[in-house]
């Protein structure tokens, strides 16, 4: 039988609530606004805390073989979901904002993580510092697929060979930003200071890394729901296929993330964590992206499917529904 207390409690969590609280302030259009330098101090900070802490753990639990193949599993997934997905986003959308779509797909939300982290929390289960690094690591590879999928497909729409010249002469300006991306050298960066400085370290940062988080958290998830709420309304231009497949991706993919979690014996707070990598889209990283290499994308589809739909099902349903699954599994 569903556990709906979890379900009850993630949406009674602080976060949660702010989130819905930033999305209903739009509803009944509110002026409540982040201001953007906030905004984008809020994002710095909740990458510099998941890099740091899952740093430390790391130091805490070691490196083996096993962690090493769970690494090389998440990079392989991220790099082969977009080719999944975009057979199905193709029969609707065209070939560019297909691709865009796909490699947003591919790749992960930290915030999603961090949020799925915080709910383990509260329930006291334990997970390992290398999850993080596997986060990280899911990044590049779907941008490269989405960005190979444009070129290669780009014969396929007439209205898109004008950008094809300009998608090749960025490839390898592309890439090298998706190695590069902030947020991306930033949480890797902080992961290795936290690898580094082991329990010392988390110890000098616990004043601003631990014990301020869950309010800096609160404030992020209220932008978060702030910035679905202006974006959300925009998919209604695009029909229900768009909405269907926000919804039924982290369904899919995430029930692919639970078998492959119980097949390698994971334990049950890292293998949610590895099911968010799987269910989960990106709403930072790969529009970004996409933006620069692509510009013809439909920023008015990519946001509001990852932020509004996905985002939204994955912290208000998603967790609890695969914390419960994986509970009875394992």
């Amino acid at each position: 039988m569903f556990n709906f207390h979890s379900l009850a409690e993630n949406f009674l969590h602080p976060p949660v609530l702010f989130f819905f609280l930033g999305v209903f302030a739009m509803a009944v259009k509110s002026d409540l606004e982040i201001p953007p330098a906030i905004s984008r101090f809020l994002t710095l900070y909740l990458l510099l805390h998941i890099g740091f802490t899952g740093g430390v753990k790391l130091f805490a639990n070691g490196i083996d073989s096993s962690v090493i193949l769970i690494l090389a599993i998440c990079m392989i997934a991220s790099f082969v979901m977009p080719f999944l997905s975009y057979q199905v986003l193709s029969r609707k959308l065209d070939n560019v904002n297909a691709g865009a779509l796909a490699a947003t797909y591919g790749s992960i939300s930290a915030v999603t993580f961090a949020t799925a982290a915080t709910f383990l929390e509260g329930q006291k289960v334990a997970f390992g510092g290398y999850m993080v690094a596997a986060m990280a690591l899911m990044e590049s590879p779907a941008i490269i697929s989405g960005l190979y999928l444009i070129a290669k497909n780009a014969h396929k729409g007439a209205d898109f060979k004008p950008s094809e010249p300009k998608l090749k002469s960025e490839m390898g300006k592309i890439l090298h930003e998706s190695f590069t991306n902030g947020s991306v050298l930033l949480l890797l960066g902080s992961l290795a200071i936290g690898f580094t400085t082991g329990l010392e370290g988390a110890e000098e940062m616990k004043p601003f890394v631990t014990d301020i988080y869950k309010g800096f958290l609160s404030l992020y998830m209220l932008d978060m729901g702030i910035t679905a709420g202006k974006r959300i309304g925009e998919l209604r231009k695009q029909g229900a296929f768009l909405i269907a497949f926000g919804i039924l991706y982290p369904i899919v993919a995430g029930s692919l993330g639970i078998l492959i979690a119980v097949t390698l014996g994971l334990s049950l707070g890292d293998a949610l964590l590895f099911t968010i990598l799987f269910a989960s889209a990106s709403y930072i990283a790969v529009p970004a992206a996409m933006r620069l290499a692509a510009p013809t994308a439909n920023m008015s589809i990519l946001l509001p499917m990852a932020l509004g739909v996905t985002f939204t099902f994955n912290i208000a349903l998603g967790i609890p529904i695969y914390y419960f699954l994986l509970n009875a599994l394992l």
